[in-house]
């Protein structure tokens, strides 16, 4: 986004200070990197419009190159960079040396079960056996339990390694020790200053990590933990007269986790995606492909599709299922259970989004009451006993996205508890304000990392929770709202809006947290069509060009809301409308459509 100062606000884009969803509208490129976009253009010879997304992003003439051709060999770091990771790669050589069986404990979301399918995978080539425990949601909660581990030894496991959980689980790691479980840990969430005794804690974020690998997700710890592990066991001698696990083809798991826990896609994590989707593409996970299909995507996948359609089927089974069924899915070989797993998490989402429903109302309505009294809240704490605890990440996220403000959302349990999760928005660490929760004795327990974190409180406590994080966040939050622009890449005409302009756009991809897509205004477009689509409220648009020419569009879950209002009332008038673009494959043509993300009345 366009940062400026209280005093030096930016030129509205188009004359916009109000939008469909109260957002000024802003050029992203300032005029040093217009200058910079059109010696892109000229010295690479690029079209214009892609030197401006280019430059809009941070990209630089002598980083274009680069930058447009991410390579995983180029960006690579050496695994050991990461604190403990020598112990780490050494015991896990040790257990496939010797076949021990090795406990994977993973968490149940989508970079859990990724993690937890890419060391398994790689034990399986290795002919190692594993066990993956996905912990319940509801009668186990986040992370390691004492009662777990214990059913893991007793299945004969002789090695733990915790995935995406385990850097605060002091008393489980303890108890692991004492039956005799080396105890590893391989994770991304912020780290307490006390860390459990374990044999290794790999994880970028503990407070003596100097790797600069902070903005990995668990699945790119994971990954570079088998490196490190590979380089060991080829170093003694194992592979003599025996395979090498194929790595580079489980970046497709690294990628779907990386773009679904939303962390930044910069660096590694960019090449991580652009290798992963191409991976992708050729659907030899079957897994995967029955999941695309189930889903209805039957072209090439995209970075967003990771997010909006591929990640939510997986997360179903962690948030009202069985929380294993999506590591399952990840790691099977056979196509016909493949299609029965992928099924059934296709219907536990569409219980899922039934839920989520509701549940979204009840507290966009109590948001609304709180900032009634306090317009000025700068984060929003919402809770219910009647709501399902696999779906309160959901709400606190609906909840961020209406409001543009962090959000948390509880459910209250019976044993007068308060469990929630949080979300927050780009420059607000939400993590941190959580861990410091914790360590103030006021939550009993959380975790997480910048845009997102779990907790658990005493219910009794849930307004005190709220004064707390308000203190925290209200300064990052005041800063955040400053620059809470809408950053605009260029204007379009429906005309203009074809399938090789996407295709070009690409380049500058995958797109995602730290890397947004490119925005681009349809200005003075009339509305043909405004209708509600789908079960999700999702609108779907029409536009036409002062020229004639035509162009769909699509606002996800814009139906009754400011935005699908906008659109709805404006249907034989002309609007600015701004969103992203994307390939339509329905029916064997192409052509581009519109995912609509504000739209505003001309002035």
């Amino acid at each position: 986004m366009t940062e400026s100062s209280p005093l030096h606000l930016p030129k509205p884009f188009l004359g916009v200070a109000n939008s469909a969803l109260g957002r000024t509208w802003v050029e992203r490129c300032d005029a040093a990197q217009s200058t910079i976009a059109l010696a892109i253009a000229q010295t690479h010879g690029l079209p214009d419009i892609l030197a401006r997304v280019l430059a809009g992003r941070g990209v630089g003439i002598h980083e274009t190159d680069g930058f447009l051709n991410p390579r995983l060999r180029d960006l690579m770091p050496d695994p050991h960079k990461l604190t403990d990771m020598e112990a780490a790669a050494s015991r896990l050589a040790d257990a496939v040396t010797r076949g021990e069986k090795v406990a994977i404990f993973g968490d149940y979301d989508v970079d859990g079960a990724c993690s937890a399918a890419l060391l398994a995978e790689y034990l399986r080539a290795c002919g190692v056996e594993y066990a993956i425990h996905i912990p319940d949601r509801i009668t186990e909660g986040y992370g390691p339990n004492v009662d777990a581990i214990r059913a893991l030894k007793e299945q004969g496991a002789d090695i733990l390694v915790t995935v995406d959980c385990g850097t605060a689980s002091i008393e489980p790691l303890a108890e692991a020790r004492r039956l005799g479980l080396d105890p590893l840990v391989l994770d991304h969430h912020q780290a307490p200053e006390q860390l459990p005794e374990a044999l290794a804690i790999v994880n970028p974020n503990r407070q003596d990590d100097l790797s600069g690998l902070g903005h990995l997700c668990a699945a790119g710890v994971v990954f570079l933990t088998l490196v490190a592990l590979n380089r060991t066991l080829r170093s003694r001698g194992f592979f003599n007269g025996r395979a090498e696990p194929d790595l580079m083809g489980s970046l497709d798991l690294v990628a779907l986790a990386t773009v679904a826990d939303v962390v930044p896609l910069v660096g590694l994590n960019r090449a991580f995606v652009r290798q992963g989707l191409a991976i992708m593409r050729s659907r030899r996970r079957v897994g995967l492909a029955a999941l695309f299909d189930t889903a209805g995507l039957a072209g090439a996948p995209e970075s967003w599709h990771l997010g909006y359609l591929v990640g939510p089927r997986i997360n179903a089974g962690g948030r009202i299922g069985d929380a294993a069924l999506g590591s399952r899915l990840l790691l099977t070989e056979d196509p016909v259970q493949a299609g029965r797993l992928a099924a059934e998490l296709d219907r536990l989402n569409r219980d899922r989004q039934a839920i989520e429903v509701v549940a979204v109302a009840e507290a966009e309505a109590q948001a609304m009451m709180a900032l009634e009294r306090m317009p000025d809240l700068p984060v929003l704490v919402t809770a219910s006993a009647e709501w399902h605890p696999g779906v309160v990440g959901l709400i606190s996220a609906r909840t961020k996205e209406r409001f543009r403000r962090p959000a948390f959302a509880f459910t209250l349990n019976q044993d007068g508890t308060a469990t929630g999760s949080g979300r927050s928005v780009p420059g607000v660490d939400l993590g941190y304000a959580v861990r410091a929760a914790v360590e103030a004795g006021l939550a009993i327990k959380g975790g997480g990392h910048t845009m997102a974190a779990g907790v658990t409180i005493q219910a009794a406590d849930l307004q005190r929770f709220l004064d707390f994080i308000t203190e925290r966040l209200s300064e990052p939050v005041s800063a955040m709202r400053l620059r809470d622009n809408f950053a605009i890449d260029a204007t379009l005409t429906a005309g203009g809006a074809q399938p090789s302009l996407v295709t070009a756009l690409e380049r500058a991809g995958p797109f995602g947290q730290g890397q947004p897509e490119p925005i681009f205004v349809f200005p003075q477009h009339r509305v043909v069509e405004a209708r509600e689509v789908g079960s999700g409220g999702h609108l779907r648009v029409k536009l036409r060009g002062g020229d004639g020419s035509f162009i769909g569009g699509i606002a996800f879950r814009a139906a009754g809301q400011p935005l699908g209002n906008v659109l709805s009332q404006a249907i034989g008038n002309p609007l600015h409308v701004a969103g992203t673009l994307s390939i339509d494959r329905w029916g064997g043509g192409e052509k581009a459509e519109l995912r609509i993300a504000d739209a505003a009345r001309p002035e």
